[in-house]
This record gives structure tokens, C-alpha cells and sequence, in this order.
């Protein structure tokens, strides 16, 4: 079976290439970009069956990503990350449909278990079990 494809987009390259790692140690397939407009111009998008974006991010924020991605029907179960967590983007994020809100660092735990929930909210065969 055709591993799933998490891509993980940051402008940190450290954080970007980490959690790489983290979701490749899992069994998925990882992608990493360092801007929106680097992923929305991939030709991976349509693969992507969870995003991990960093909400504090140059001229796209990973919210606007988010809604991006709803507005052009190309909605992907999307779990965003932040140093500088608020409750009211928090609030807004989760209203909008995001799985997850996490602070960094990131609980690698907390992190795993978003990802399934995203790929359950997706329907993805392998994480159904």
C-alpha cells in the first residue's frame, strides 16, 4: 500500500526538516517546503494527505494557507503550529476546520496522535484501524 504523504510547511528550515524525520520515523512520506506559495506550487499538493504548517510565516501566514486551500475546494486536513500561541487564533483555527493548534516546541506525542486524527478526518484507509 502506497505510503500517506504529510508535507510540512515552515519557514524554519530546522523545524521543516525535523518534523521530516518525525513523520518518515512514523511510516509516512514527508515533503518539506519553506513558504506557502512554494507548496501551493507543488506538484504534491493533490497527494497531500495532511499539512503541517507554521503559522507565523512571510508574506502567507499558515492560516491563510488553510483557508486557501477550503476556498479553491482543495481543503486538506491541516495541523498548524506556532510559537506564539493565542487563544483567540486558536479559536478561530479549530471554528475553521483545522485538526490541531500546537504550541512550539511541539509534544512529539501530541503531534503523532493530531496526525492520525487528520488522516481519520480524511478518510485514509491506513489509519482507520
Amino acid at each position: 500500500m502506497k505510503k500517506l504523504l504529510v508535507s510540512v510547511v515552515d519557514d524554519d528550515r530546522f523545524f521543516r526538516e525535523s518534523m521530516c524525520r518525525l513523520m518518515r520515523s512514523l511510516g509516512y512520506t514527508a515533503d518539506i517546503f519553506p513558504s506557502a506559495a512554494d507548496f501551493l506550487a507543488s506538484p504534491r499538493l493533490a497527494e497531500t494527505a495532511c499539512l503541517i504548517t507554521d503559522v507565523q510565516m512571510p508574506a502567507m501566514t499558515g492560516y491563510e494557507l488553510h483557508r486557501r486551500l477550503i476556498d479553491t475546494d482543495q481543503a486538506i486536513p491541516t495541523i498548524l503550529v506556532t510559537a506564539f500561541p493565542n487563544d483567540i487564533d486558536r479559536a478561530r483555527a479549530l471554528n475553521d476546520g483545522v485538526v490541531c493548534y500546537l504550541r512550539k516546541p511541539v509534544d512529539e506525542a501530541h503531534l503523532t496522535q493530531c496526525v492520525r486524527d487528520a488522516l481519520k478526518s480524511a478518510g485514509s484507509p491506513e489509519e482507520e484501524s
